[in-house]
């Protein structure tokens, strides 16, 4: 049976690789289509060049930008307002476009609480991908974004409240860290084969590794803590949109 296409959607370059970047490397190394769509950060920028060479390191195409700037970052779309800001229905049509145009079975993006750091563009990023992905699948909505396309499912990038204790040992306290009981976890994929890529990525993005992020302290690690930290994703099955979408799972 065909592994299913994946179409990632996040909020900057480098949560492709720090939250999902494993399971895009299986899904690619098994065959499938992969492609990622980034909401915030211009496409003329330096990230958007490290986000170019994390992509490929995953085998996960060109990147597709919407191009809007960070929350947090004016600098990172000069002119352009924050994706937070920009009306909703501008953004929904954009993703829905993409989406039309990659037609995936699967759809993975951040939970709602935005993962681990709960970043606003993380919670907006996911807000307009839960509207994207059934909205492409409606004929008479965005006529001129495309033939109408339906993904099976939607899987959300999350954290288990038991997975917490162990990244805290490893990244260190925050202010807040975002998670879920551990009955909302409906995929748990172990991802270890497919480390090297996955940490090869997340470094790719080396402006962050020299701002000291969170690529920074994962280049800081031992082998062990980055296994700790890296080697296990997290998802949430979103509810199926078709009754098709119950016949299609992530590969685990």
């Amino acid at each position: 049976m065909p592994v299913p296409s994946l179409l990632a959607v996040f909020a900057h370059p480098d949560d492709e690789s720090l939250w999902a970047g494993g399971v895009l490397a299986r899904h690619a190394a098994a065959g499938a289509r992969t492609a990622v769509v980034t909401t915030t950060w211009a496409a003329d920028t330096s990230r958007a060049a490290e986000l170019a060479d994390a992509l490929r390191i995953l085998s996960a195409g060109e990147p597709r930008m919407l191009g809007y700037a960070d929350a947090r970052v004016p600098q990172s779309a000069p002119g352009r307002m924050r994706f937070c800001d920009a009306p909703l229905d501008e953004t929904v049509r954009r993703l829905v476009a993409h989406i039309r145009d990659f037609r995936p079975d699967i759809m993975i993006t951040h939970d709602a609480y935005g993962g681990l750091p709960g970043h606003p563009d993380h919670v907006h990023t996911h807000r307009v991908t839960m509207l994207a992905a059934q909205a492409a699948g409606l004929g008479q909505l965005y006529p001129d974004a495309g033939a109408p396309w339906q993904p099976r499912a939607l899987y959300l990038a999350t954290h288990p409240h038991s997975a917490v204790p162990g990244l805290r040992g490893v990244i260190g306290a925050r202010k807040a860290v975002y998670s879920v009981p551990d009955e909302q976890v409906t995929a748990t994929v172990d991802v270890g084969p497919w480390m090297e890529q996955k940490i090869t990525a997340i470094l790719a993005h080396r402006s962050e590794v020299k701002r000291g992020a969170l690529p920074g302290v994962i280049a800081s690690l031992p082998p062990n803590a980055r296994e700790r930290l890296l080697a296990t994703e997290w998802y949430i099955r979103h509810a199926p949109i078709t009754a098709a979408s119950a016949q299609t799972e992530l590969t685990a």
